[in-house]
């Protein structure tokens, strides 16, 4: 069992083009992920200077290289709830976002001709109880009644058993707008495009501070490999612990890095793996310690869930795999005794409303805070912010929203246990 990510290993490392850091750019961003590169393609496809500045030594190597392998469409957090707290014409529209999301990922797949398996077969949410199969369908009779997805359906027990090989489940809301692609294979074409449209990469370019010029957007951006100066500057780096809570400080304290765990098993061979799932879906049970599978185009499972309330660490991984592997049995119990290929965690950026984050700070642009939903939103956000910073404002769907820090949240989280605890006793009383 390789305790790496299967996205980043079933992929060949992207290899940027060579040069030194240059002394000044119109725009430097913070991080090699999915919310950096898709901001660098935009803005170098509009003719920008462009610097993406990456501490590790690859691109993706976090959150956007570290995750199940979902774009899905929806909300993190139940849609009703949502709009009892902002409205329904608000609510509304950050749902939407996410639908546009998902169109992103689309559409600069087809417009770059990136390779990466992508299709769009939909996203069930699975009820493990009748309880939550009542919810589910609270939910899709709120969306239906306030305009907001009508391509979402109620599956009964016995529809989901004809496409899912487990007797575990009560029935499931199923959002035909959701997608998959391998992650890995996207984030390579994803640089590959920003780069052949001008903008440069610097991997193992660890940004240690950033230093203001005047009162404009202008920076001073600090690197293990020099100063370059920025006419403005995007933070992209989301959960990613490199660079000191000196430089980053205001923006940690309002994210609490949460770990979330994966597992991929040997190949199961094309029929083996149809009978499982039939429809090839993404999936996701609506438990608060929950878990997520899919196929992968070489007849893998990946299953996934928030085994441990813990940072990714290899002693880690190996913990919260013989966790996974105990869940994914239970819920397919054929599959006991398969091998284990891949175990790996990942860092959720998650906020305290679990919505996305976005905006400028003193002069320096961010967005993160994406709550395990960021395959898609990051990308979109990229072109988002990318538009934002040439001024256009209306671009951001998360402008304007108070931001407050984690009561206690100083340095690592060191509550994470108790919000385990926490999250564990709610499933135990639903």
């Amino acid at each position: 069992m390789k305790l790496t990510s299967y996205w980043t290993e079933s992929a060949p490392a992207f290899e940027p083009t060579a040069h030194a850091l240059p002394a000044q750019c119109d725009v430097a961003i913070v991080g090699g992920g999915f919310t950096g590169l898709s901001a660098a393609l935009a803005l170098a496809r509009r003719g920008a200077s462009v610097v993406v500045l990456e501490a590790g030594e690859r691109v993706a190597a976090e959150a956007s290289g570290r995750n199940g392998g979902h774009v899905n469409n929806g909300l993190a957090v139940d849609y009703a709830e949502v709009a009892a707290k902002v409205g329904v014409e608000q609510a509304r529209a950050w749902y939407h976002a996410y639908d546009a999301a998902v169109d992103a990922v689309e559409g600069i797949v087809r417009e770059e001709a990136i390779d990466c398996d992508f299709m769009r077969t939909g996203k069930l949410k699975l009820a493990t109880r009748a309880a939550h199969l009542d919810s589910l369908k609270r939910s899709a009779d709120r969306l239906r009644a306030d305009r907001v997805d009508t391509d979402i359906e109620i599956l009964d027990a016995a529809r989901v058993r004809g496409e899912v090989s487990s007797d575990r489940f009560e029935g499931g809301l199923l959002y035909k707008r959701s997608g998959q692609m391998h992650m890995g294979r996207f984030a390579n074409g994803l640089a590959a495009a920003a780069q052949r449209h001008g903008a440069q990469i610097h991997l193992d370019c660890c940004v240690t501070k950033l230093e203001r010029i005047g009162r404009g957007q202008a920076h001073r951006v600090h690197t293990s490999r020099g100063v370059i100066r920025a006419g403005q500057v995007l933070l992209a780096n989301g959960a990613a612990r490199h660079g000191g809570y000196g430089t980053f400080g205001w923006l940690r304290r309002r994210i609490v890095p949460i770990g979330s765990f994966i597992i991929v098993t040997e190949p199961l061979g094309a029929e083996r793996a149809q009978a499982l799932l039939r429809e090839r879906r993404t999936y996701v049970t609506i438990a608060n310690i929950h878990h997520y599978f899919r196929l992968t185009p070489d007849h893998r499972l990946v299953f996934g869930g928030r085994a441990r309330f813990a940072i990714s660490s290899p002693t880690s991984d190996s913990k919260s795999g013989a966790i996974l592997r105990a869940g994914l049995e239970q819920i397919f119990p054929t599959l006991a005794g398969v091998r284990i290929d891949y175990c790996w965690g990942g860092l959720v950026d998650m906020t305290q409303d679990r919505l996305p984050h976005a905006g400028e700070r003193d002069g320096v642009f961010y967005s993160m805070g994406y709550s395990g939903h960021g395959t898609q939103m990051s990308v979109l956000m990229g072109q988002r912010m990318a538009a934002v910073m040439e001024g256009d404002a209306q671009a951001n769907p998360w402008r304007g929203r108070d931001w407050p820090a984690v009561p206690g949240h100083f340095g690592p989280p060191w509550f994470l246990p108790a919000v385990g605890l926490y999250f564990r006793l709610k499933d135990r009383l639903a």
